[in-house]
């Protein structure tokens, strides 16, 4: 009998800090599992062997910050039947979107001893906000299980079992103590998407953010929560400038309390 075609997969890398597609080699032994069904014919952190696209399925780790970057996810976007943006810096832009609070050419003078040698935009931008995505998976990192699930979806023709829930329902189910009410500590979890397996809140930290707004989430009513608890303005604007800085909700909150 002939060999079967296995679907082929290709994983890309914008700017990040790689962490998201190494979740992909952090699956262990689910990871062979998943070889025994794709094709992986694209993916430098792992290997040098590259497979010419068209690719069934793309996973893109990274925010699109340089010129350059906004030609390649195009042309990824072209020779991808799928493609899934992995992680805050796909999904939102990034820790590195706090440059676009601040004055870009000004980090770079300051920083740099020759500054007309780099080449960058003055934003930090999701996938999505330059090429159509078929799935966002968000975290920093992801959840492996999520992106298991991620893929078993594409594969198999189905919509990812994703919960777009608070990271409050998820801590509740495991029993976590919530930090906010017990130790009045300022926790983003009522309007962060679950989905880190209650990592922060389960070692008695409160939540930052990692995974994102989740579905209609209520800032405003978060923020006035953390005001009553004595929190100043700008901690308030801290708090939701972080991980996902640039997500539209922690953009528009933060932005309310400069």
């Amino acid at each position: 009998m002939p060999e079967r075609k296995k679907p082929k997969l290709a994983v890309f890398k914008f700017s990040s800090c790689d962490g998201c597609q190494l979740t992909l080699l952090d699956c262990e032994d689910e990871l062979l599992a998943l070889v025994g069904e794709v094709r992986i014919s694209y993916f430098l952190e792992a290997t040098r062997k590259v497979e010419k696209g068209p690719y069934d399925v793309s996973l893109v780790e990274g925010s699109i910050t340089t010129p350059h970057d906004i030609k390649a996810i195009r042309e990824v976007r072209r020779m991808s039947k799928t493609l899934v943006s992995i992680g805050a810096c796909a999904t939102a832009g990034g820790i590195q979107a706090l440059r676009n609070f601040g004055s870009v050419k000004e980090f770079i003078r300051k920083v740099y001893a020759h500054p007309e040698y780099i080449d960058t935009l003055t934003t930090s931008t999701a996938v999505s906000d330059h090429v159509s995505v078929d799935f966002e998976l968000r975290g920093c990192p992801i959840n492996k299980y999520q992106l298991l699930e991620v893929l078993n979806a594409t594969l198999n023709g189905r919509r990812p079992n994703i919960p777009r829930h608070s990271q409050c329902m998820e801590c509740k189910a495991n029993g976590v103590v919530c930090r906010m009410v017990a130790a009045g500590e300022p926790c983003l979890g009522p309007v962060t998407q679950a989905g880190c397996g209650t990592l922060c809140p389960g070692v008695n930290r409160a939540c930052y953010g990692c995974f994102g707004p989740m579905e209609t989430p209520n800032t405003a009513s978060l923020a006035a929560a953390l005001a009553a608890q004595g929190r100043s303005r700008d901690e308030i604007q801290r708090l939701f400038r972080s991980f996902n800085a640039n997500s539209d909700a922690f953009r528009k909150e933060g932005d309310s309390h400069g």
